[in-house]
């Protein structure tokens, strides 16, 4: 005899189940029968096509769109990484032309509320207020034209519509 609170055999309770199902089978008509497995293989497709084929579907048919997103971002990635293997077969540029063509960008770009200053090996400027597009648009050029990249930025959002930048950027130039 089992203790009060022991747990009952998984496989005694399984075929006890089973052996309930089997009579209450058995007591059904064949229309009944009929029914039930009709329902059961009704209820079974169902399942699999949510669980399967409508997931599986949907992939299928949003493949094309994600595609062409990839498609164009690969691209654009191709673009960079030209634009890149391109500026780095540009001859090396001195410090005294660097420093002509980043102060060009500046005036430009930024205006006379910008300052550069440059000591040493380094040239540092000091942003305004700066639109997002001024400032982009700024180290584009700066970057191809003075072949130079940030060593250092701190800039801080002091605008949020429209986005505008201040704060400073550091260009380690060229010996």
């Amino acid at each position: 005899m089992n203790p009060p609170n022991a747990q009952p055999n998984p496989t005694s309770r399984a075929s006890a189940l089973n052996a309930g199902w089997r009579r209450l089978w058995d007591r059904m008509s064949p229309r009944e029968q009929t029914g039930v497995l009709l329902a059961t293989i009704a209820l079974g497709g169902a399942l699999l096509w949510w669980g399967w084929v409508a997931p599986a579907r949907q992939t299928l048919a949003q493949a094309p769109t994600q595609h062409a997103r990839l498609d164009a971002q690969l691209q654009a990635m191709q673009a960079l990484a030209a634009q890149a293997r391109s500026l780095q077969s540009l001859p090396a540029t001195s410090r005294d032309d660097s420093l002509r063509a980043l102060e060009q960008a500046t005036q430009r770009h930024l205006g006379n509320s910008s300052s550069l200053k440059a000591t040493g090996d380094q040239a540092t400027v000091t942003l305004p207020a700066t639109q997002a597009t001024a400032l982009a648009n700024w180290l584009a050029e700066v970057r191809s034209n003075a072949r130079l990249t940030p060593a250092e930025a701190r800039l801080t959002q002091s605008n949020a519509a429209p986005a505008t930048w201040q704060g400073s950027v550091v260009f380690a130039l060229p010996r």
